[in-house]
Formats: C-alpha cells, sequence, structure tokens
C-alpha cells in the first residue's frame, strides 16, 4: 500500500496543491492506461491495473477534504469515526438537529430554494471547518483535529442528504 501523499508527490499535510493532484493522477492513469499494455506480460498488466486502482483510490480520498483528514490521522494511527469515539459536542449535535428539521421542513414543502440556502449555510460551515483542521493539523492538534474531522464527515453527509432530496424533487 502506498502512502497516498507519497504516490502523488505531494507533501504530508491537510493543505493540498489540487492542480499538482490533479496533474500527477493524470500521469499515473495515462501510464497504467490498459492500451499501453497490449502486448505486455499478464504480471505487467496486473501491476498496471493495480497502480490504476491505488491511484483512483488515493485521488478520490485526496480530493475530499473529509476523507483527506481521517486520512492523515490514520497515518498517525487515529481513526477518526471508531465505535469507540462517537461524543460530540453539545452544540454540534443539537446544530444538526435543527438543520435536519430543516431538511424535512423543506422537504415537506417541496422548497427546493430554502433546501439551496440551507446548503450553501452548510457548504460555508463547512469551509471554515476545513480552515481550522488545517491549522490544527499544522500545528499537531490531533485531539481536535480528530473532533474537526468527525464534524466534517457529518456535514458532508447532511449536505450529500440535500443534494439527493433536491435532484428527487427536481425529477
Amino acid at each position: 500500500m502506498h502512502n497516498f501523499f507519497a504516490l502523488f508527490q505531494l507533501p504530508e499535510q491537510f493543505d493540498i496543491d489540487m492542480a499538482k493532484l490533479e496533474t500527477n493522477f493524470r500521469a499515473i492513469q495515462s501510464a497504467s492506461h490498459p492500451d499501453r499494455y497490449v502486448t505486455a506480460s499478464d504480471a505487467e498488466k496486473l501491476a498496471a491495473i493495480q497502480t490504476a486502482t491505488s491511484a483512483n483510490e488515493a485521488y478520490k480520498t485526496l480530493k475530499n477534504p473529509a476523507l483527506r483528514a481521517a486520512y492523515l490521522l490514520s497515518l498517525q494511527g487515529i481513526t477518526a469515526i471508531a465505535e469507540t469515539n462517537t461524543a460530540m459536542p453539545a452544540d454540534f449535535l443539537m446544530q444538526q438537529m435543527e438543520w435536519r428539521e430543516a431538511i424535512e421542513d423543506a422537504e415537506n414543502a417541496k422548497d427546493v430554494s430554502a433546501l439551496d440556502v440551507l446548503l450553501g449555510t452548510i457548504r460555508a460551515e463547512s469551509k471554515n471547518l476545513q480552515h481550522l483542521l488545517s491549522e490544527q493539523f499544522k500545528q499537531q492538534q490531533l485531539n481536535d483535529a480528530t473532533d474537526g474531522t468527525r464534524k466534517l464527515i457529518f456535514m458532508e453527509k447532511v449536505q450529500a442528504d440535500i443534494r439527493d432530496i433536491i435532484e428527487k424533487l427536481e425529477s
């Protein structure tokens, strides 16, 4: 298993150069494309497929801030979402409940614009949290970064739920 950051020649940190990630991903995909291995041995074909598969997983992980944060923590032996560590701050849980109620109200009213507004609000909160996570990782505040990562994962789930509801309402 390659270190995802090393695979794309990126420093092991939360803030990454997304353009470099994209460029290096495309280069690996191109180099390991099956068309390049038509006359290769079975072992070489298998190696190319494994490289492409690893690159896809690494790219998906590093491109997504929540997954990238969880991966960074995993490199330190920390599991962001663990069955033994599910406690969340009360204010964050209250915020989650308010968002879920607002989502339900907007869905029942078939109010796509209200869902769009809520999605924008949560996206902004998520961006703020990403900036905070960046600092926490830089300062090696891994307990705080773990809490922030868990919040970011929950926020991404809420955003995905809203997008799904909007798609359902618009179809």
